[in-house]
């Protein structure tokens, strides 16, 4: 399948990141049909669309005859059977492999034999979502990250059955919406939330063993990481309803493998209902009047921080190299662009230097003796 300009893209599910894949795609040039089962969702949907870009116009980002354009080529629909003329599908709703699989299968009786069925999961088997089609080497996934319109990092994840230059046809359509495109092999998490679980799972170990409080270490990783948001702001962003749910996934998926463990700390807080900014409080209280706590600024600590989740970040894109999940600039790629690190954490190794890394985690691994902290065989090798 060559996709153009004239290709007609179909997107399921009207929620934030439906309705923001389907503006990027508009927004190049495509016509695309958005599909939900809720008409007050689909509604909603249309009147965001129409705030966003008149907001985008306001600041002069597009002008009055580009946001007319883009609202004419989206159709939001209640009736799947619009998808019939589609070239490709991108299937954007609940992280849910069974809802996923029966969403696929009963799209493949409406769409033609030569359609793409993409899935936007961030962490489920595209390998299993294909499993439930007909024709499975026309599935693949098509990862983008929230907000779709401002982020620029999409994964590409052909799974085992996946029609051969396929993920190259997608790579280069997502280059067309003006995205940074990266191919990646379907294993949990992809790249991005399986190499950046240990800025949250490292961090909470921090916490929960006393060492440092939830604002010294968010300190510590932006004041000598440089890291734009600490790991406990982050996740209140990103909500403990998500992440958490994203690790526990990237956890059982991996055998329950030590370096993956959710943390109690964050089950905690999701079993609460404090899912973060959302809810109003999280690891931080967001509610009127509450003070946040202030961080203990002691520049040794903040460097045992740092240096500690770093390496452990290090090492998990070790492994996903030394797996083959991605090549060495795509996963430096994926994780400056995916969620805005500071520096490529293989390019981060090489200024800290390898034999450095591979210290500090054997120094763990031979304190607490866990599996979590068994440094790359890669990594080790190249050290020495």
């Amino acid at each position: 399948m060559k996709f153009s300009k004239a290709s007609c893209i179909g997107v399921v599910g009207s929620g934030a990141m439906g309705s923001g894949i389907a503006q990027v795609a508009a927004t190049a040039g495509n016509s695309v049909v958005v599909f939900d089962t809720n008409e007050q969702a689909l509604q909603k949907a249309k009147t965001n669309l129409s705030t966003t870009l008149a907001k985008l116009v306001e600041k002069q980002k597009i002008t009055q005859e580009e946001s007319n354009s883009i609202f004419s080529k989206i159709e939001f629909v209640s009736s799947q059977e619009k998808f019939s003329n589609c070239d490709l599908i991108i299937e954007a709703i609940v992280e849910n492999l069974e809802i996923k699989k029966s969403v696929f299968s009963g799209l493949e009786k409406i769409v033609s034999d030569t359609c793409v069925l993409a899935s936007n999961t961030s962490s489920l088997s595209i390998t299993s979502i294909a499993a439930a089609c007909k024709l499975p080497q026309r599935v693949i996934g098509i990862h983008f990250f929230n907000p779709a319109p401002l982020m620029p990092l999409v994964e590409i994840i052909p799974g085992i059955a996946t029609g051969q230059g396929l993920a190259e046809e997608c790579k280069s359509l997502i280059l067309s919406w003006k995205k940074t495109p990266v191919i990646c092999k379907d294993t949990p998490g992809f790249i991005v939330n399986r190499i950046a679980r240990p800025y949250y799972g490292e961090a909470m170990r921090i916490a929960e063993e006393g060492i440092a409080d939830i604002a010294t270490i968010d300190w510590a990783m932006k004041t000598i990481g440089g890291f734009k948001m600490g790991p406990f702001e982050l996740t209140d962003l990103i909500g403990h309803d998500v992440n958490y749910i994203v690790t526990e996934t990237v956890w059982k998926e991996f055998y329950f493998d030590q370096r993956f463990k959710p943390s109690l700390m964050q089950k905690r807080l999701l079993e609460a209902g404090f899912f973060g900014k959302k809810s109003g409080r999280g690891f931080y209280n967001y509610q009127e009047g509450a003070e946040l706590p202030k961080p203990t600024e002691d520049l040794e600590k903040g460097k045992y921080i740092f240096n500690r989740v770093i390496c452990m970040l290090i090492n998990e894109a070790y492994d996903a190299l030394y797996l083959q999940v991605a090549n060495e600039e795509d996963i430096d790629l994926a994780m400056t662009k995916g969620v805005n690190y500071p520096k490529g954490l293989l390019v981060w190794s090489k200024e800290i230097g390898l034999k450095n890394v591979v210290a500090t985690l054997q120094d763990l691994y031979d304190t607490y003796l866990e599996d979590r902290y068994r440094p790359n065989v890669l990594l080790r090798k190249l050290a020495k």
